[in-house]
């Protein structure tokens, strides 16, 4: 049997500001649909990654628990140059709960924080 991805599913209390976050700060691309029902579906293309963003209805969804916890933590993207993308996404207002280290010969890694504290690694292979 073979797997492959096919998306991940974000939640959040506005789904069009958290889009348009991934679209300002990572280059995101932002896909639209009208559903039957009137609303409007909120999906990213980063990277070749789908991303679903949902709405949180109040009450219905607890708030991110702080990282390290049990689940799914955080999740990679592949950078060429992690200290040109930490520098262009600090001069954005990105905020950076790990800055950029050397976790063995020929890897850097970084982590950066995203709305709903989603937790992203950015990471260069030598």
């Amino acid at each position: 049997m073979k797997f492959s991805w096919e998306h991940i599913h974000l939640r959040s209390p506005d789904p069009d500001a958290t889009a348009q976050w991934y679209h300002d700060k990572l280059g995101a691309e932002v896909v639209k649909t009208p559903q039957a029902d009137g609303s409007m579906r909120i999906d990213l293309n980063l990277g070749g990654q789908k991303i679903f963003i949902a709405k949180a209805m109040p009450g219905k969804a607890a708030d991110a628990p702080s990282s390290p916890y049990l689940g799914l933590d955080h999740f990679g993207l592949l950078v060429s140059d992690l200290p040109a993308a930490v520098a262009a996404l600090k001069a954005k207002g990105v905020t950076f709960t790990m800055e950029p280290t050397q976790i063995r010969p020929g890897t850097q890694i970084a982590f950066l924080t995203a709305p709903e504290n989603v937790s992203i690694e950015l990471l260069q292979r030598g």
